[in-house]
């Protein structure tokens, strides 16, 4: 319970602030590009490592719309996106619990995200909840659920990979994150 002066912890203005960065047509357009640049990655630049460990960068651009647009737009975003990639490579049949999964980690990056500096700090953070409960938690009983083979049996190399790429894309998103707030933030604040 919250006393009446302090502020609760996830709080209701980030959502509609995020809701209302649709109206925007400069921001639907972004997107879109983001979308883009995320489906080239996926082609160029993702690795799988047998069925159930894939290192890739097209996660990138959704974490640029997480930072710009904030919770909602990324949970959309990541959302639809998700549907999108599957559609244009199809591997297995679509289970909705993935793009569940790629929602909330844009509820994630946006809420620790958007309209706040890039630390290394938050970056870290965002991508250790990420990591360890979407990524090791929740695709891991995706997978299971889907090729039905054991949750322990599966998670030991989903964890190491995730925490091999923590640092990793911690990093990454800080360094490209910092340049996204300096260059490309101010020009949707000047609207």
């Amino acid at each position: 319970m919250t006393q009446n002066n302090a502020k609760p912890v996830v709080s209701k203005s980030k959502w509609i602030s995020s809701v209302r960065e649709f109206r925007s047509t400069r921001v639907v357009v972004f997107c879109g590009m983001m979308c883009a640049l995320a489906i080239v990655l996926n082609y160029t630049s993702t690795i799988r490592i047998g069925d159930y460990i894939r290192i890739g960068f097209s996660g990138i651009p959704n974490r640029v719309v997480d930072f710009l647009f904030g919770p909602f737009v990324g949970a959309v975003f990541g959302g639809a996106l998700d549907i999108i990639k599957y559609f244009l490579t199809p591997t297995g049949g679509f289970f909705p619990g993935f793009t569940l999964t790629a929602m909330l980690g844009g509820v994630i990056h946006g809420y620790i995200l958007y309209r706040r500096r890039p630390t290394l700090a938050r970056v870290f953070a965002a991508q250790l909840l990420v990591k360890v409960l979407l990524n090791c938690g929740l695709n891991t009983l995706w997978l299971q659920m889907l090729y039905g083979q054991g949750f322990m049996a599966i998670l030991p190399g989903r964890i190491v990979s995730n925490a091999v790429m923590l640092p990793v894309d911690t990093l990454l998103y800080y360094i490209i994150l910092q340049a996204v707030d300096r260059y490309i933030r101010p020009r949707f604040l000047e609207d």
